[in-house]
């Protein structure tokens, strides 16, 4: 069985493409604004504008929508290619509106916005740019070349250029600005629906695990009865051939291994049981072993220290906590200039592991977002993943839904280094289940551990 790749930001990309059902319907949406404005305008108001050219530009935009339902199903999502082409398409066709209705003196020029902000929540950035770049070009344009605004009466109103210049200024503003902020919300939104995802991939592989043994039981219920049929002609044959001789030889040799697989097959039965002997359980230090184990070829060597009452605390087998505490000791052995220390204390309260290296620590505007999705800078390039922060996301995530509360810091002058602290409640680090009880997240760091 594979498992996908969780450590490259790719999960959900195909569902972030936009539907074009969608498009389509805010198209329409503006369809019909477009129409009862160019309407009430010319009918209800009593204004003269183009009105034929002006329904022309919005039947453009009708028969684009009519021909794309007709090709597409509702539920097809476009490529970014194809979503700009139509976001494109939009701001083209509003600019056109624009020039036959008084440019940027028109107020409805500020839906120049909207194809922008749309492109910035779902298209790659670079496609925004382009089409900020085309808005911002169309508005210069209609700023200058444009039919007369409407008006009642004889007398024109003419607007000062310098009223005009500032109605071009305030749209690049608010092009520049709802396209960062849309752009930038919608980025932190995705990047923290990607960890989700991949936070649950590593979960579910380490389900898949732990469900083998009920496999494996399940297994030797189903191997229990042609087993004991195999035994049982092999005892009639014992009993009929001679006692000497090459065939009494396989016989006792089968019989032997018959014996054999039936040991293994008791040994799978029992891996249900909720006594699973002493491999279902891990003492403290057994923890920090087999979340460290993996890290020892390395060559960086480990200074472990322990310290508490006995007895030593000791918890059920978790793999979201062994893969959380093994994430956090990779990310220490990645750093460590020499020494990775990691010290556990304990009393009847509280369980304390610190994960600490020699390394150069955390900048400081990294250690006020440690544990968040996708958290880059230029020095964890190193890390496991490319440097994406992801690793360290789902191990906290996996550590808190244990119960523990995580603390990110720097080592004190003048020693150098990061430092990663998980504290639990007792009670709850020795539970029978790992995720029984509440999840302690808001858990305070005890200072009275020693």
């Amino acid at each position: 069985m594979t498992f996908p790749d969780v450590s490259t930001p790719t999960l959900g990309r195909a569902s972030r493409h936009l539907r074009l059902d969608t498009l389509v319907r805010l198209r329409w949406l503006a369809i019909a604004g477009q129409s009862l404005a160019v309407a009430g305008v010319h009918f209800g108001l009593g204004f003269q504008l183009p009105f034929g050219w002006c329904f022309t530009a919005i039947a453009v935009s009708s028969w684009l929508n009519i021909a794309l339902r007709i090709r597409f199903p509702l539920s097809h999502r476009l490529h970014a290619g194809a979503a700009t082409a139509l976001l494109a398409f939009d701001i083209i066709q509003l600019a056109a509106l624009l020039y036959l209705t008084g440019g940027l003196q028109n107020p409805f020029s500020i839906l120049l916005l909207a194809p922008v902000m749309i492109s910035a929540t779902a298209l790659p950035p670079r496609r925004t740019l382009v089409l900020g770049g085309l808005a911002i070009a169309l508005a210069t344009l209609v700023s200058v070349v444009y039919l007369p605004l409407p008006w009642a009466g004889p007398d024109r109103p003419v607007l000062p250029p310098y009223y005009q210049l500032g109605s071009w200024v305030a749209l690049v503003l608010g092009l520049g600005f709802t396209g960062i902020y849309a752009w930038r919300v919608a980025k932190e939104a995705r990047d923290l629906s990607d960890a989700l995802a991949a936070t649950e991939l590593v979960l579910a592989r380490e389900q898949h695990l732990s469900q083998l043994d009920g496999l494996a039981a399940a297994a030797a219920h189903e191997l229990g009865t042609p087993l004991a049929t195999i035994a049982l002609v092999a005892r009639e044959l014992s009993r009929l051939a001679p006692a000497e001789g090459e065939m009494a030889e396989d016989i006792a040799l089968l019989r032997e291994q018959v014996e054999r697989c039936r040991g293994i097959l008791g040994k799978l039965a029992s891996l249900q049981d909720d006594d699973a002997g002493p491999l279902d359980q891990l003492s403290l230090r057994l923890l920090i072993e087999e979340a460290a184990g993996p890290q020892r070829p390395f060559g960086v060597p480990f200074e472990i220290v322990m310290t508490g009452e006995k007895p030593e605390p000791v918890c059920r087998r978790n793999p979201g906590m062994i893969y959380g505490l093994g994430n956090i000791v990779d990310n220490a052995v990645d750093f460590a200039r020499s020494t990775v220390t990691i010290t556990a204390e304990w009393n009847a309260t509280y369980v304390k592991l610190t994960i600490a290296d020699d390394g150069p620590g955390f900048p400081p505007d990294v250690l006020l977002r440690a544990g968040d999705p996708y958290l880059t800078h230029g020095a964890n390039e190193s890390r496991a993943g490319g440097g994406l922060g992801l690793g360290l996301f789902i191990a906290k995530t996996l550590l808190e839904r244990g119960g523990a509360a995580i603390e990110f810091s720097n080592r004190p002058a003048p020693a150098s280094g990061a430092s990663v602290r998980m504290t639990w409640l007792r009670e709850a680090f020795e539970a029978d289940l790992p995720q029984s009880g509440a999840t302690n997240r808001e858990l305070p760091i005890p200072h009275g551990v020693s």
